[in-house]
């Protein structure tokens, strides 16, 4: 890491969560590296009985449970979880694998990322992630693959890209064999945005994101 990257400032993270967490250790597992300037400061997940604990040196993160059925209405859900997501400090959301939809308040407005197993605007949408994606990408005959970070917004997945990583789909592929490929992906690309994010590098005109 350089002497500038030293001196700066970790960028507080708030990471949400829906599966079993392998990106919050893959994140975890940087940042114990020295190789992405972030800080978690945060862990939400919507199911907790599938979190997993995500160590950096002898610090533990322990989800943070909050479920979409245990209130009134998305609305009310995300502002929940918004609000403690403000109260850890956390200047960036990280979504990683969430699979409810989060109402963006304006003060989050290109302060939440989402990373999805597809090439985008291709084969995404409502419906679409995990092995849906893999197996819509095989179907269509498509040769490349890969995976997209993007700037979350109200809708699915429409907002501005900030990276993207390709990976090639074999002739025998299966959706299970392209899905470990993409996730293989997905690790380098997570970290690689989120660390733009650290450097104050993100800009954004319109739909498009130009890297400063």
């Amino acid at each position: 890491m350089t002497d500038q990257a030293s001196a700066r400032q970790p960028l507080p993270i708030a990471v949400l969560v829906s599966g079993g967490g392998r990106t919050i250790q893959n994140l975890a597992d940087r940042i114990e590296a020295g190789t992405l300037d972030a800080e978690i400061v945060c862990v939400v997940s919507s199911q907790p009985k599938r979190y997993k604990v995500a160590a950096i040196g002898d610090r533990t993160f322990d989800a943070i449970p909050m479920r979409l059925r245990e209130y009134a209405s998305r609305d009310e859900y995300s502002d929940a979880v918004l609000d403690v997501v403000r109260a850890s400090g956390a200047q960036l959301i990280v979504l990683a694998g969430w699979l409810n939809k989060l109402v963006i308040p304006s003060d989050f407005h290109g302060k939440v990322i989402n990373i999805h197993p597809g090439l985008l605007p291709s084969f995404g949408g409502q419906g679409m992630f995990g092995h849906h994606v893999h197996e819509a990408v095989l179907a269509s005959g498509c040769k490349v693959s890969g995976c997209t970070v993007h700037i979350a917004d109200d809708e699915y997945d429409t907002g501005p890209i900030v990276v993207q990583q390709c990976v090639p789909v074999a002739e025998d592929d299966t959706p299970d064999t392209l899905a470990a490929r993409v996730f293989e992906a997905e690790c380098e690309a997570y970290p690689r945005a989120i660390q733009l994010f650290a450097e104050g590098r993100v800009h954004v005109e319109g739909n498009v994101v130009r890297i400063g």
